[in-house]
């Protein structure tokens, strides 16, 4: 059985690197299975799913969630994969607000499992849903995703406006993403107080695929281009996205330069891998195996210091982060965690 959290955790420095940052965001992947076959992320037949075994238990899933927590964490996103797909995902939810009520708990998901789980999400006062939604077409959608599930993932949508459930709509700008496509997905921004996120291109594909940096015309010029009234919003919190508001619209639109990584000088997050493998940066090759710590037997000390000296050595941005790995970043993005 897992010993419970120790109070001396509470005596260890809070998490910070190097270059001044502290970190109080954790990204907690809960799978590598996801529903949907995105062509940016991963082959027509997917990628080879990892054995339960070596997947983190909930158990060792909510050890992680308190040591962090403890450490001065006081943001979590559940991620995958698609999160909704692993049995028992709402119960750990549950369990962790129960906990920590006052924890910023939130959730991104492809919206096709959403539906029946809104209503669970709402009660345990859900901080904020992402929705990774790329084309408002019905057979653009099942031609990026290769799943003809966009009614299913719009059902989720307008549920979640009904239930005032705060939402993000994550939108991946491809190669062949059309003018026309980004104009009707920042449609939905008019008339819903939501952001919509458009999202460069990265290399986490687990296929051949251009990047964003390799198209002619960089994604923040398009969109001011398309949206020539956009103003950029003074950043209330720490964000990877630069947030723009626009005259008639009651939501706004944002973007994601995740290839371009103009956004790391200001990153306070890490990430936990399906497998345990604690990451610093979305580009590094993992810095620290937890699960092999839990499963050793370390106590929540000692894997709280182990940490703490991984958060110090955080790189000073995602190149910096690439050049130390010693392969391309060309793995599927649900095996990393989203």
């Amino acid at each position: 059985m897992n010993a419970p959290l120790s109070n001396g955790l509470f005596s260890l420095p809070r998490l910070s690197d190097k270059h001044g940052r502290c970190v109080t965001y954790l990204r907690l992947s809960i799978t590598d299975r996801c529903n949907l076959r995105c062509r940016y992320c991963m082959p027509e037949n997917g990628v080879q799913f990892l054995p339960h075994a070596r997947i983190l238990s909930y158990e060792e899933l909510e050890r992680l969630s308190n040591i962090f927590i403890g450490l001065g964490i006081n943001k979590i996103r559940i991620t995958g994969g698609e999160p909704l797909v692993r049995r028992d995902c709402l119960e750990f939810m549950e369990k962790l607000r129960l906990q920590h009520p006052k924890l910023d708990l939130r959730i991104t998901t492809n919206g096709t499992e959403l539906v029946q789980h809104l209503p669970r999400l709402r009660k345990i006062n859900i901080g904020g849903i992402n929705l990774s939604l790329d084309s408002l077409d019905t057979h653009r959608f099942a031609h990026i995703t290769r799943r003809d599930k966009l009614a299913t993932v719009l059902s989720g949508f307008h549920m979640a406006m009904e239930l005032g459930i705060p939402l993000k709509l994550n939108t991946v700008v491809q190669q062949d993403t059309t003018d026309d496509e980004l104009v009707q997905m920042a449609s939905l921004a008019k008339d819903n107080p939501i952001t919509v996120r458009f999202i460069e291109l990265m290399p986490f594909t687990g296929a051949l695929v251009p990047s964003q940096s390799q198209q002619s015309e960089p994604l923040n010029l398009r969109l001011l281009r398309l949206f020539p009234g956009l103003t950029e919003m003074e950043a209330k919190d720490i964000s990877t996205a630069k947030i723009y508001t626009m005259n008639g619209y009651f939501g706004s639109l944002g973007i994601i330069e995740g290839e371009s990584r103009k956004f790391c000088g200001s990153c306070n997050k890490v990430r936990i891998t399906p497998t345990g493998l604690m990451k610093n940066c979305l580009y590094d090759d993992g810095i620290l195996n937890l699960r092999d710590l839990l499963r050793e037997g370390a106590d929540n000390i000692e894997i709280g210091k182990q940490i703490t000296a991984a958060v110090w050595n955080k790189q000073p941005d995602g190149h910096q982060a690439a050049i130390q790995r010693p392969g391309k970043c060309e793995n599927s993005m649900a095996t990393i965690g989203g």
